[in-house]
Order: structure tokens, then C-alpha cells, then sequence
């Protein structure tokens, strides 16, 4: 194969529009079920490697106590599902939030605590990366 002049500009291209094109981080998912223990996330598209991190919230939207959290690879994510650590009722509203996977003492390990900057929730133009659910 011959490399061009011509094929290093389509490839360039190429590149910068897939670049240009990258999904935005986000998280969609579904009110559910929860007796089983586990909350899912039909899609959670992420720019690094991080957490699907799960909040305990209200009608206030602050995100309060994480009950849960599962592994994200940068990209999409399809079908995540979170062990919850704590019994979650039916009509109580959780918080799918995007963190990241920094600024803590070890690679891989979730370490984030209400208000901590380690493996803190990301922000796209200020705002969380999040879906609201309310479990069945």
C-alpha cells in the first residue's frame, strides 16, 4: 500500500472528525426495580475511564449518599449495573452519576466520600453528569 500525500489527508480527516464527533458524556436509565440489589444504566457514555457512582436523592436533586457504584471504561458502557450497599424502598429516587477515576491513592478502587475531590463527579459546562431514577 502506498502511502499519499492524498491518503494522509483523508486520513487526517478522518480523524478529526471522529475526534470532533465523540459522544458527550452522559448516563441514560430507566425507572426499575431494585428488590434484586442491583440499579443498571441502559447506556453511560464516559471520556476517561471512571465510576457509575449511585446517590441517594429527593425532589432537591442534591446529590446525597452513595448506595452504589460500578466500573465505567472510557466510551460507551452498555447495560452497567451497580451492586446497591444499602436496601433502597420502592418510591425512593436515585442519582446515576459519572465520576472519575483520579486523584485518589490507588488505581482502580473507589474512593470517593460525600464532598471528597478523589474520584469526584465529573461536569460537562458546569453540570453533573447524571440520570434521576426513582426505584419500583
Amino acid at each position: 500500500m502506498k502511502f499519499t500525500l492524498a491518503s494522509a489527508f483523508i486520513l487526517s480527516s478522518s480523524m478529526a472528525f471522529a475526534a470532533g464527533h465523540a459522544a458527550a458524556p452522559m448516563v441514560s436509565a430507566a425507572d426499575q426495580d431494585v428488590s434484586n440489589g442491583i440499579v443498571s444504566a441502559e447506556t453511560v457514555m464516559a471520556g476517561e475511564n471512571g465510576w457509575m457512582v449511585v446517590h441517594r436523592t429527593d425532589a432537591g436533586m442534591k446529590p446525597g449518599a452513595v448506595v452504589g457504584y460500578a466500573p465505567l471504561r472510557m466510551g460507551e458502557n452498555t447495560d452497567v449495573a451497580a451492586i446497591l450497599m444499602e436496601e433502597v424502598q420502592p418510591g425512593e429516587m436515585l442519582m446515576l452519576m459519572v465520576h472519575a477515576e483520579t486523584g485518589g491513592m490507588k488505581t482502580g478502587g473507589f474512593e470517593y466520600t460525600l464532598g471528597a475531590t478523589e474520584d469526584g463527579p465529573i461536569r460537562v459546562d458546569g453540570n453533573l453528569v447524571m440520570a434521576t431514577i426513582t426505584a419500583q
